[in-house]
């Protein structure tokens, strides 16, 4: 079954290639220019609609050392406040929930759960405010496909600019209807650059994942970039891999692909056995269409196989990836744990589609893992094959940390095309310092 035109081959120009120094992954002066010249004039994911469904809802989303009260103000109102009362600046909300008012727990000031100012208990002492106190700041909000997404900056370009194709490429999948299905928050032992990269290609399967080669096209995945925000990688499933010299057969693709390289057992299993003249990839593809289908009642005829079985991968600065396709769609959020620059957060989300003619089902509760848990912890949300992808790329970062650290040479070289947009993101990160600094 055909795929759209749009994950055929996109844009590629030419990207300067230079070394970067290794310091940007721990150096804390660095890090601290990243904090005060980059963080508050990009647009961050902070949520997802479904996260704050009813008025008065609030979601409290932290990144780089600041802290918002995302709350619905409005059946179709969002807003994000700053989380810190205007008074002693004691943190207003530690937690989610839904409350008619924001009250601070050092002396009793409070807001409405809007912003506007609501009680100051000794008003009469403070001048400067005429007896009350300022509204709660905000900043700009807008929404996408069910994400809420802030920014600090009020004269920020709009984020439909920065998302580029995005909205356009992921119009058929209508992740708006999507809901939480996973929802895993993991710290490491990492910085949150180096963190991201390491989910911004595939040649690394053939030494961190190497149970996925009989079924990744790893090393011939291809990569575009669409404009100074958003790059996308596409890797080919139920493929084998081109560092595999011997051909496999089409089932054992296939076992790979369902089983991550066990092999199924056909006796028992005799609707798995991959038909004579058939490639495994297009037997998958429908396998996981009727499967879907079963599951929730829509019909995917008309979904190719591409958008069934292939990582479509849509990284956006600096620190968003999103995965287009159909069966679902893996979020990933990337930010710094607090302001120390060598830990990090990430977020795993998956939205799924809704049953047909059904309620959407609820928002899954967030798992979290702090910096020495594994995601084995996760299992029972996340399932083993998934749990075990995803620690054999955590197992990787903490050395990456500490080897960047020891580097004699003291600089990372990234390739040519495979890590264009990794050295396009650090080219933007130096932009924003640069600009932030000489307007000082």
């Amino acid at each position: 079954m055909p795929s759209p035109d749009f994950l055929r081959e996109g844009p590629n120009p030419e990207i300067e290639i230079n070394p970067i120094s290794v310091s940007r992954y721990y150096d804390q002066s660095f890090f601290d220019n990243e904090v005060k010249y980059m963080w508050p004039y990009v647009w961050q994911w902070a949520c997802r609609e479904e996260d704050i469904p009813n008025v008065g809802d609030h979601h409290i989303y932290e990144c780089a050392g600041k802290s918002f009260i995302i709350v619905r103000t409005k059946e179709n109102e969002i807003k994000a406040l700053g989380n810190s009362c205007l008074h002693r600046g004691r943190q207003l909300l530690e937690t989610d929930g839904n409350l008619t008012e924001f009250r601070c727990a050092f002396h009793g000031l409070s807001w409405n759960f809007d912003g506007s100012f609501k009680e100051n208990p000794f008003g009469w002492d403070c001048p400067d405010w005429n007896g009350g106190a300022p509204n709660l700041p905000e900043a700009k909000v807008e929404t996408w496909a069910g994400f809420v997404f802030i920014n600090m900056d009020h004269n920020a370009l709009p984020l439909t600019t920065v998302l580029g194709p995005i909205p356009k490429h992921f119009e058929r999948y209508d992740l708006a209807n999507r809901y939480k299905a996973i929802h895993v928050c993991k710290k490491f032992k990492s910085n949150w650059k180096l963190t991201s990269e390491a989910f911004m290609e595939s040649h690394h399967v053939i030494e961190t994942h190497p149970q996925a080669l009989a079924m990744t096209a790893d090393i011939n995945s291809q990569y575009d970039i669409w404009n100074e925000y958003v790059g996308r990688q596409i890797t080919a499933h139920t493929v084998q891999s081109p560092h595999i010299e011997e051909k496999l057969s089409e089932q054992e693709i296939f076992d790979s692909f369902i089983n991550l390289g066990s092999r199924i057992d056909l006796i028992e299993n005799p609707e798995m056995r991959v038909p004579d003249g058939m490639t495994a990839r297009t037997f998958a593809a429908q396998m996981m269409r009727d499967n879907l289908k079963s599951e929730t009642g829509h019909d995917f005829s008309d979904a190719g196989d591409a958008e069934m079985i292939d990582s479509h991968l849509y990284n956006i600065f600096p620190n968003i990836s999103f995965w287009a396709g159909i069966p679902r769609n893996m979020c990933y959020r990337f930010r710094p744990n607090g302001l120390d620059p060598e830990t990090s957060i990430m977020d795993i989300v998956i939205l799924m589609p809704s049953p047909k003619d059904k309620p959407k089902p609820e928002p899954a509760s967030t798992v979290f893992l702090g910096l020495d848990d594994p995601f084995s912890d996760a299992i029972d949300v996340m399932g083993e094959g998934m749990a075990t992808v995803f620690e054999q790329d955590a197992s990787n970062l903490p050395y990456i940390q500490k080897g960047l650290k020891a580097s004699l040479t003291g600089t990372v070289e990234f390739t040519k095309y495979i890590e264009a947009k990794l050295r396009l993101n650090h080219i933007i990160i130096d932009r924003m310092i640069d600009k932030g600094l000489s307007e000082e």
